[in-house]
């Protein structure tokens, strides 16, 4: 099994992802603040419903009660699934107290930077 680490800062906001391949499939520990398991989300990739010669994918998440990590989880495992065409789960903890609009979607660009460098991380280990 090939473990790939991965660490995006901004600001006050750290959040890694320990990256394992697992055969073809890729599973993705994502975590940052306080260390928890709040959502896991599976991606399957799938031949596109527009356009058959396209890899498209479906996903599926489960948000333990209070957590909010159901959209990272869901929209990272979908995307890996898309573009590596592989089987792709991320287990997602990140947690910080009292975020404003403005600091959330510092969290996602975080998330989908890292989303890019595990894309690249991956192709370079084919």
């Amino acid at each position: 099994m090939n473990t790939i680490t991965i660490t995006e800062k901004h600001d006050s906001f750290e959040i890694n992802a320990a990256v394992h391949l697992m055969g073809r499939d890729v599973l993705v520990v994502l975590f940052g603040g306080m260390l928890h398991i709040g959502a896991i989300g599976i991606g399957q990739p799938r031949p596109s419903l527009k356009d058959e010669g396209r890899i498209s994918s479906t996903g599926s998440v489960f948000t333990f009660p209070g957590h909010k990590e159901d959209v990272i989880a869901k929209s990272m495992s979908e995307e890996l699934a898309r573009r590596l065409n592989r089987k792709a789960v991320v287990v997602a903890g990140i947690h910080w107290d009292k975020l404003i609009t403005e600091e959330l979607d510092v969290i996602m660009g975080i998330c989908n930077k890292i989303t890019e460098k595990i894309i690249a991380g991956i192709e370079k280990v084919k």
